[in-house]
């Protein structure tokens, strides 16, 4: 009585085997038919860039420079500099004595350097009070009576006269307390310039706030820089 047949092993190896080699040559012939394609690819963009427009023998068509190199700093002259570079002008300005109190500034100011303004497309203004007990500021140009309540607030915030604390008084009982108005103020003012023009608001305009008793001139020195 037989207990094991080898039959069954014998066909499924011949199985397996059989499968093995369709894999082995269906594999061969997937990589044949992929290797072809890629050959084929390659030739067709070799013909492409033969015929294309930018690899042909045609001589290049002329195109005109844009871009021209500065010229080195040993090349550059002062007046090549200043037609290339911002433009400046400055003036100092003599203000009429004013008595004691806020004034309004703008229109001698603008009377002053209007021409040279006026050569500025872009810019910036520079205001500087040469002056430590008067200041300058920028307000209200319409009511006056905004600067006699300025002139009002700044008596009542810094006292004066003998019941004043203050330690200097060899110029008067009114300079200690100028001093400090103006460090309140400040002496500069920086406005910008559009189209020839100070560009300030509506409302706003350049005061000049005297605080001393007497009257005296007072310079202001204005500084243009722009284009």
């Amino acid at each position: 009585m037989k207990l094991f047949s080898y039959k069954p092993v014998r066909f499924w190896g011949a199985f397996l085997l059989l499968l093995a080699i369709i894999f082995h040559f269906g594999l061969n012939k997937v990589l044949r038919n992929r290797m072809s394609a890629l050959s084929g690819a390659e030739e067709v963009g070799f013909r492409d860039m033969q015929c294309s427009p930018l690899l042909s023998s045609r001589p290049p068509l002329p195109v005109k420079a844009i871009y021209r190199p500065s010229p080195s700093v040993d090349d550059r002259t002062p007046s090549s500099m200043a037609a290339s570079g911002p433009k400046w002008a400055q003036k100092t300005i003599t203000l009429p004595p004013h008595k004691r109190g806020c004034h309004l500034i703008t229109p001698k100011i603008m009377k002053e350097i209007g021409q040279d303004l006026s050569e500025f497309n872009c810019g910036l203004a520079h205001l500087f009070l040469q002056h430590t007990s008067a200041s300058l500021t920028i307000n209200e140009n319409y009511d006056s009576d905004v600067r006699d309540d300025t002139e009002t607030f700044l008596n009542k915030i810094v006292p004066e006269g003998r019941s004043a604390p203050w330690k200097h008084t060899l110029e008067g009982p009114d300079d200690m307390p100028a001093h400090i108005k103006s460090s309140m103020f400040g002496c500069a003012l920086t406005i910008p310039i559009t189209n020839g023009q100070l560009n300030m608001g509506t409302w706003q305009g350049i005061w000049l706030c005297e605080h001393r008793d007497a009257p005296t001139p007072r310079k202001v020195v204005v500084t243009l820089n722009g284009i």
